[in-house]
């Protein structure tokens, strides 16, 4: 039984203020996905096969060598049974393998192959597809561009492949350990504390990607004006293609993680999945219909705001005394980012839109800047805006109530982690 805390020794007033029960970051992934019953048996079964390798010969039936080992009917597995056994037991505790041996199995047929370059078939699969040579129709420019077409759902597809394994890879090996070292031992919070860990990683990585791409182009900083002169934009630079297609993946990526939490989600799991599949949709109309640089500048303003949102919530896992002060920093960036740029370009939407450079429908010459056209990337915005101004207003009740009533209690975080440690004792039993 616990005894109850010493009047003499006050504990530490502590923030849940960057433990948000919001945000587009929070995606799980394979590594903290919720076990079921089913699954750690299994896992437990496989453990105790692999750890009879280790009996002598007394243990063994007879006839059996010692390096035999034993299912938990206790009936004898040979060499082959044991590789299998570990292996999917390794692969089970290590979610990074099966991305990676897909990913080696890709790379090794195309480059045993003999002939590396587009003409082989699974060049689409690793190198972005379409390019084009200079001084011709379709790009007089000096410059090597790239097109768009089909085989672009290769090239993501493969790099949905990558992103698993990236995350999964930099969670297990790096996250884990770090997470112990700055004291952070609960299951559930260590699995949090994971997830937000790398989503620094990407988010800051992508969010900087994303700024030099577009001090590189016309819209340099969100100017609204450039998405509509020129158009449509139907090639680009091998730099931005690939910025924009690895998006496409890793919110590919994170979307079929997401629709397999099916077990337990997440207080938010309606509005994240509503998210997603807003984001996805507009990915791809932005890309198919030529509105990528329009879908850049959103690209920046989720990934920057998600830094700050993600070094919030990790502030408060470690329980460091800039959490709130942080917040605050973060509640600014969060208002300017996602609201009053995606304000802009949806204000851009309804006033230059139609007015600036070509407004027609015309499939022969893919001119796509229409009114059907309009109303579709305003509504898709508008939506995106409505998630966004949901989150905020959580941002601010959290705020109003640590300030003035300090309220402490978190809306989702701390009570998954009670029952995520409840379900694993439940699993040891």
């Amino acid at each position: 039984m616990s005894q109850p805390s010493s009047p003499s020794q006050p504990t530490r007033r502590r923030s849940s203020m960057g433990t948000i029960a919001l945000g587009d970051n929070s995606g799980p992934a394979l590594a903290t996905m919720p076990e079921n019953v089913q699954q750690a048996r299994a896992s437990k079964a496989r453990q105790r096969a692999i750890s009879n390798t280790s009996l002598d010969d007394r243990k063994a039936p007879a006839g059996t060598s010692s390096s035999a080992v034993v299912d938990q009917d206790d009936k004898p597995l040979g060499p082959l049974a044991y590789l299998w056994t570990s292996y999917r037991e390794y692969s089970y505790q290590n979610t990074w393998l099966n991305p990676l041996l897909t990913m080696l199995v890709v790379v090794g047929a195309y480059y045993a192959q003999g002939n590396p370059g587009p003409q082989n078939p699974l060049h689409r699969f690793i190198f972005p597809s379409y390019k084009l040579a200079p001084h011709t129709e379709l790009n007089p420019t000096d410059d090597y561009m790239y097109g768009k077409g089909k085989r672009d759902f290769t090239f993501v597809g493969f790099y949905m492949i990558f992103f698993t394994f990236f995350r999964e890879f930099v969670m297990q090996m790096f996250l884990k350990p770090f997470a112990t070292f700055c004291g952070v031992t609960k299951k559930g919070k260590v699995n949090r504390f994971m997830e937000q860990t790398y989503s620094i990683i990407y988010y800051s990585l992508a969010g900087s990607f994303g700024l030099y791409i577009m001090y590189q182009t016309p819209i340099w900083f969100f100017n609204t004006t450039a998405f509509y002169e020129n158009f449509p934009h139907k090639t680009h630079i091998a730099m931005f293609k690939v910025y924009y297609l690895l998006q496409a993946a890793f919110w590919g990526q994170q979307s079929v993680i997401l629709c397999m939490q099916l077990e337990k989600p997440r207080k938010d799991f309606k509005e994240l999945v509503f998210h997603h599949i807003v984001t996805i949709a507009l990915i791809w109309c932005s890309y198919r219909f030529h509105f990528t640089w329009m879908g850049l500048c959103v690209y920046v303003t989720m990934d920057v705001s998600d830094v700050f949102l993600a070094v919030s919530k990790t502030l408060n896992y470690v329980d460091h005394a800039i959490t709130g002060p942080f917040f605050l920093v973060f509640m600014g960036v969060w208002v300017y980012t996602r609201h009053y740029l995606n304000l802009k370009i949806l204000y851009s939407i309804l006033t230059e839109f139609a007015t600036v450079g070509p407004f027609e429908l015309n499939w022969v010459t893919q001119q796509y800047k229409c009114t059907l056209s309009q109303r579709i990337t305003f509504c898709l915005l508008a939506a995106l805006q409505l998630v966004n101004a949901y989150w905020c207003f959580l941002i601010f009740r959290i705020a109003y109530r640590f300030i003035f009533h300090d309220i402490q209690k978190d809306e989702r975080s701390d009570d998954e982690d009670e029952d995520e440690d409840e379900d694993e004792s439940k699993k040891d039993k």
